[in-house]
């Protein structure tokens, strides 16, 4: 975790008084994502971010990947889920039920590495007790065949939008001190759109997940994913075309992608629930 930009994320969140998602990985594994030296004292602010009325959401058990499946929602080709027998499956977020039992947090909310999961996953959850996913591409929560709620996590930045519920995920680790600011700028100018999940819980009135939730979710999906291919042919383009100005040019006028840098151990990763 990078925890200096995180004290920083962290004061801006309590001075707008915002209630965020935190997804918390119980046992991280994953090297790349050590920013900072681990906080000893990092279960104790866990527990102070609950007790502020702050959503945590289990982020996976080691971080680790595993598998090539992209499962359900296929954002990325990679799961430490996907794929999995459910005995294995069983066992890993078992783990990571007990580690957040032991430290005496809410185990209920799931938030997937990589968005990837498949319906085995949905299966062990359920029956760990877990009642809410923080993922998909629904404009509105849905509740699937399994019992859990799907509140939709569509955006990756703060966008306009005329209708439905949106989830945007931040990942601050290699955040500047500009991206900051502009946090800190865009969650002013959003704030009185800007809800909890539990208030999003009581007042979505979540129905059954339909056929058209799918195809929507599939269409949305499909969306962000052509609009990434083009910035990457554009940037592919700048790259290559002479002249130190046009490139800078270019840079400034094309959207920032999609963040896909996941979340570390002792690092929470703040989703404000936006709700227009």
């Amino acid at each position: 975790m990078n925890w200096r930009v995180w004290d920083e994320v962290e004061t801006i969140l309590c001075e707008q008084e915002i209630l965020p998602i935190l997804a918390v990985v119980p046992n991280n594994q994953d090297d790349a994502l050590r920013v900072s030296a681990p906080d000893k004292q990092f279960w104790v602010r866990v527990r102070e971010w609950q007790k502020r009325g702050w959503t945590i959401g289990m982020h996976g058990w080691r971080h680790r990947f595993v598998t090539p499946d992209g499962g359900i929602l296929k954002v990325n080709r990679f799961s430490e889920f996907a794929g999995l027998s459910r005995a294995e499956q069983q066992y890993k977020l078992g783990q990571g039920c007990e580690i957040f039992a032991r430290e005496e947090l809410a185990c209920n909310v799931f938030i997937a590495p990589a968005h990837s999961f498949d319906a085995t996953t949905l299966q062990v959850l359920a029956g760990l007790g877990f009642r809410y996913i923080s993922d998909g591409f629904f404009p509105v929560p849905v509740i699937d065949r399994f019992g859990i709620t799907w509140v939709p996590q569509q955006l990756w930045s703060y966008r306009w939008r005329p209708f439905g519920v949106w989830t945007i995920c931040f990942h601050v680790n290699s955040w500047t001190e500009a991206d900051i600011a502009a946090f800190k700028d865009h969650t002013l100018r959003y704030r009185e759109a800007i809800s909890s999940f539990n208030t999003v819980i009581e007042q979505s009135h979540a129905r059954r997940q339909t056929a058209s939730d799918v195809i929507a979710g599939r269409v949305y999906r499909a969306t962000i994913q052509l609009a990434a291919l083009g910035k990457a042919k554009a940037r592919r383009l700048i790259a290559s075309s002479p002249g130190k100005a046009l490139a800078q040019r270019g840079k400034d006028l094309l959207p920032a992608s999609a963040d896909t840098t996941l979340v570390s151990e002792n690092t929470p990763e703040s989703f404000p629930t936006h709700n227009s």
